[in-house]
């Protein structure tokens, strides 16, 4: 299976007078549903159902986003890990920064080993529409 892709012509934003290029962007191609994915991991296994596993990531779910708004990294071991990210609007002193100027709080994800090795084996292929 590949990864799709659809390419775009874009202008540089820096020099507008340089000539256009193509590039790439990936698209997804369907999806996994929270369901269906509670329904795979079970398949995998003998001892446990998809009803137990959808009540085990929902329990995950409330675990990380109470641990991520604490501050804490948190690491699954060879999959990765998640960390709250912040950006912030400039103060003109220490002193003069405060807390309302901090913005658009996300959540990184880095992906352990076994998961980054997969982008050096994935295939590419243009989408038809």
């Amino acid at each position: 299976m590949s990864v799709k892709y659809t390419l775009s012509e874009k202008g540089n934003p820096s020099n507008p007078n340089a000539p256009k290029k193509w590039y790439a962007s990936a698209i997804a191609d369907g999806e996994l549903s929270f369901r269906e994915l509670s329904k795979e991991i079970a398949q995998g296994s003998t001892t446990v159902s998809d009803t137990d596993v959808m009540a085990v990531l929902n329990d995950l779910i409330k675990i990380l986003g109470r641990n991520l708004s604490s501050g804490k990294i948190v690491r699954f071991g060879d999959f990765g890990s998640f960390q709250l990210t912040i950006t912030s609007e400039g103060a003109a002193t220490e002193q003069a920064f405060n807390a309302s100027l901090i913005k658009n709080p996300k959540i990184q994800f880095r992906p352990g080993k076994d998961l980054k090795d997969i982008t050096k084996t994935v295939t590419f292929e243009k989408y038809k529409r």
